[in-house]
């Protein structure tokens, strides 16, 4: 078994550049690609698609709340339908560029506010589950929460995420702020490694967590993203050598 890496990415709009995605590219397995109602455009997406196919990365979709200005990260009030149909939207846009470079869609991964707001609630968890389920790819979420649970009842493939770039609560909730600051690439190297050895993470009130990393989240818009990428990287690698 080998943990892997994926990357909130293909956040850049129009003229606007956020990120540094191709040296991000080189150092994770899978690329979470916005699809355009938090972050993103038709041409960031298919330029992104097409540089994760040059690296081997695969992709999968990104959809968020409908808050461009808010990069997706102040929470709204959905009706379960509602939330399916923006869902399915922005899926199939990522869906119809991957079709069309001849790739495949590899997971369904939702977006700030609405990460957190499926963690806890059942209802809204379950349609993105249902959705993930309509195109046949696995869910990336956190274990423990409403993630997980719903992806099992629904019969869906789970893969659970450790964040290496956000704190962590007491309750096991991500602390999810409106933007990032640069991260201490050894801080975050050690976290890495102590979440694959023993899941467990250090919230920010002094208690562990438990967590689970099938797979260690970064963010794109992380000043310092390559280099922590180039970090997390190694110590998954190192951590590999000891299975």
């Amino acid at each position: 078994m080998t943990t892997g890496i994926n990357c909130d990415m293909g956040e850049s709009y129009g003229i606007y550049t956020l990120g540094n995605d191709e040296d991000i590219m080189s150092h994770i397995t899978a690329a979470n690609v916005a699809c355009g109602f938090h972050a993103g455009d038709p041409s960031v997406m298919s330029a992104t698609i097409e540089a994760a196919q040059r690296h081997g990365v695969a992709v999968g979709a990104h959809p968020s709340l409908p808050d461009r200005q808010g990069f997706g990260r102040r929470e709204m009030k959905l009706a379960p339908d509602e939330l399916g149909s923006l869902l399915t939207y922005q899926v199939g846009a990522l869906w119809g560029f991957l079709e069309t470079s001849g790739m495949e869609l590899n997971h369904m991964k939702v977006h700030g506010a609405l990460y957190g707001m499926t963690a806890r609630d059942a209802d809204l968890s379950d349609v993105v589950c249902q959705v993930a389920k309509k195109f046949g790819v696995p869910v990336y979420g956190m274990a423990g929460t409403m993630h997980e649970r719903c992806a099992q009842e629904a019969g869906v493939p789970f893969v659970s995420e450790f964040y290496a770039d956000l704190d962590y609560a007491a309750d096991g909730s991500l602390i999810i702020s409106r933007s990032h600051g640069a991260v201490d690439t050894l801080v975050a190297a050690g976290r890495v490694r102590r979440a694959i050895r023993e899941g467990l993470a250090e919230s920010v009130d002094g208690p562990d967590v438990s967590v689970r990393a099938d797979t260690v989240c970064i963010h794109s818009d992380t000043p310092n993203a390559a280099d922590l990428a180039s970090a997390v990287a190694q110590a998954v690698a190192d951590e590999s050598k000891n299975w």
